[in-house]
Order: structure tokens, then sequence, then C-alpha cells
């Protein structure tokens, strides 16, 4: 065996995966808390009255600052040629503003405040991200995405931790949060040694019988792109207004029902996750379970738009839930694959991450245009038509090429 067939050969070790992975989720818990419930108090306390307008006004810019931060510090960390500098920096300076967040006392000052915490949080995130892509082989990526699946479930209960009656003071709750997010984050800085997999520093094309490779795997990108881009303007539309929905179908349901459900989905969803992602590793099926997830949020969609009924809402939303979950982990490892500049890494990763900042501008206006008018029945099965439109993507996408398998 040569030493480029041992290479192609190699497996990241457990111990890396599992430190990567719990510093993903400390990147979740870096966010989830603030932005969910954190945040929304502070704007109530500086501005009762406008108080949506302040939230809509930090989102806008926080978004934007995400946005460009991620595609810059991707672009600064391919450039350096080194993660983990970067990584310590963000994980830091982010930390440190989100505890003198509650400093805030007016307008300005808030959003100004969480643009620098935004560009400081996506210098930790995007390096992070990109790290994987330097470290984890072909071979090992659905496992890698079931790993992730963790990090949404894990926000979530963090958030539940820290709002816990007496486990926090209110003023503490930003420190216990950026507490969290360095315990989680730096073992993997500290400790982590990943195993060197010479390859994957390599610019890489598709195989040499494919015709017109380049464009092939540019076609493939922009599909993996829009297909994240239309689940993830689902997934945030039923994010912010589950509540209100379910209050639609039933009257009597509370906040802590809504919760419940959503936390109990997210905790299904990481073993289903890590099931499936192994699956695809052992049969050599990377886009199968993406295209089947797809399909499956377009029906739990479907079943949300017809139901009168509180049982039937919530079946909808479980497999919703569910589909979009699995869907957005395990896309999230297999992206990877078609990003074959390694020189370009951490930059093309900044430009996939726009997947999850659009959504956040487009989402208020789609909802705020059919609901009003024509009920969240309309809103659903819009939804599920994106859904469905990312499934065709993917069913229709270049096969991947067969690499370090």
């Amino acid at each position: 065996m040569t030493d480029a067939d041992t290479d192609h050969a190699a497996r990241q070790s457990a111990p890396f995966l599992f430190l990567y992975a719990l510093a993903m989720s400390g990147g979740a818990v870096a966010y989830v808390p603030f932005l969910t419930i954190m945040l929304p108090i502070q704007a109530g306390s500086i501005a009762a009255d406008g108080a949506l307008n302040l939230l809509a006004y930090a989102a806008f810019a926080g978004a934007v600052a995400a946005s460009i931060a991620n595609i810059g510090f991707g672009w600064l960390s391919d450039r350096s040629g080194t993660r983990r500098p970067w990584i310590a920096a963000g994980m830091l300076t982010s930390s440190a503003l989100l505890i003198a967040m509650p400093m805030a006392s007016g307008t300005l000052m808030l959003i100004s405040m969480i643009v620098a915490w935004q560009l400081c949080l996506n210098m930790m995130l995007a390096p992070l991200t990109a790290w994987a892509g330097d470290c984890v082989p072909d071979s090992q990526k659905g496992l890698l995405g079931g790993l992730l699946a963790f990090a949404p479930a894990l926000g979530a209960l963090s958030t539940t931790l820290v709002m816990l009656p007496g486990f926090a003071a209110p003023g503490d709750r930003h420190l216990l949060v950026a507490l969290f997010v360095i315990v989680m984050v730096s073992p993997v800085l500290v400790i982590g040694r990943p195993a060197a997999i010479r390859h994957l520093m390599v610019d890489r094309g598709w195989p040499d019988d494919v015709p017109d490779d380049e464009r092939h795997r540019k076609e493939a990108a922009r599909r993996m792109w829009l297909a994240r881009l239309l689940v993830q303007i689902a997934e945030a539309s039923l994010f912010a207004f589950l509540l209100l929905w379910f209050r639609s179908v039933d009257a009597g349901v509370g906040a802590n029902v809504a919760a419940n459900i959503f936390t109990a989905v997210l905790g299904a969803a990481v073993a289903m996750t890590l099931v499936i992602g192994r699956w695809s590793d052992r049969h050599g099926q990377p886009t199968m379970p993406l295209v089947i997830a797809a399909a499956a949020a377009a029906v739990g969609l479907l079943v949300m738009s017809l139901s009168s009924a509180f049982a039937s809402a919530i079946a909808g939303y479980v497999i919703f839930g569910l589909a979009s979950s699995i869907f957005l982990a395990l896309h999230a490892s297999q992206t990877l694959r078609v990003l074959a500049s390694a020189r370009r890494r951490g930059r093309d990763l900044g430009v996939f991450n726009l997947t999850n900042t659009v959504p956040s501008l487009i989402m208020p206006w789609l909802t705020l245009a059919l609901v009003p008018v024509y009920g969240f029945d309309a809103l659903f099965l819009m939804l599920a038509a994106l859904a469905f439109a990312a499934c065709l993507l993917l069913v229709t996408m270049p096969p991947p090429p067969a690499r370090n398998l």
C-alpha cells in the first residue's frame, strides 16, 4: 500500500471528533440563550413600548455583521494557515462582550454591542467550522453530522438551564453562558490532537472521468447552498412562530408546552441523526438522507397546514422538526464534500453560512405577507413548497465524487 493509499484510508480519532462536537455545541450555547431569551428581556427593559422594533433592528444589524464576519474571518484563517488562534480569540472576545452586554442602557449602545459581539462570535465560529474540513475525511462525515446534531439540542438545554428559577440571578446569566462556552470550546483547543490527513489539505477536483468536472462541482455546490437556504427559511419561520401557531389551533396551549415539544424533538433528532449519519458512511450514500429528510419536512408542513386539532398539529410539527433537524445537521458536514478548495475552505463555508443568516432577513416579511391575510395554512403550504424544492434540487444533483472512502 502506498503512502497516498494509507492517507486516503485514514480516519480521524474518536476523541478529537467528540471534542470538536463539544466545541460546536459551545458555539450554539454562545448565541441561543442570549438571542432567544436574554436579549428580548433586555430590549424590553430599555424600550418597553418599542421592544419589538428594537429587536428587529438588532436582529437585522446582527445578521448583517454575522454574514460579513463569517466570510471575513473564514478567509483570514485560510490565509494564515491556522485555525486555533482565531477560534481562541473569538471565544474570549465574544464572551467578554456577552458579559458586558447588560451595561448597554440605550438603543444605540445595545445595537452597537450586538454588532461587535457578532463580529467576535463569528471570529470563533468561522474557523471552527472550517476546521472540520481540514480534519474529517469523507468516510466519517455522516458521523460528524450526527455529532453536530448535539449543538442545537444543547443550545436549547442551556437556555432552559440558565432561566431556571433560583439557578442563576438575572445579573449572572450572561456570565454563566460565557463560562459554559469557554468550558465547552477550550478542550479542543488545548488537548485536541487531530490526526493529520494530508489529502484534505490539498485542493481536489472531481474524478477525471467526469466531463467538465469543474462545472459539475460548482453546480453541486450551488444546489447544496440553495437547498439549505430553503429548508432554513422553513425552520426559522417555525422557530419564531411555533407558539403563536399552536395557540391558533388551541388557545389553551402554554409557552411551557411549546418549549417541551421543541426540546423533545431536538433531543430525539440527536439520536436519529447519529444513526442515519453512520448509515450514510457505511453505505456510501451521503445525499440520500438529505433527500429523504427534505421530503419528510415537506410532508410535515403539509400535515400542519391541514391540521385543525392539536394532536394532528403536534404530529405534523414532530415530523417537520425531526426531518429539518436531521437535514441541517447532516448537510453541515456533507457540504464539505463539494468544496474542493482547501485554500478557500473557510471563506467558502462563510458563503454557505449565509444560509443561516439570510433567513432571519427573509422570514419576517414572508410571514407578515401571508399570515394576516391568509392564515398559517398558507404559510405552511409555501414552506412545504420550499422544502419540496430542496428535495428536488438534491435528488437531481450530480453524484458526489468517490474520494477517500
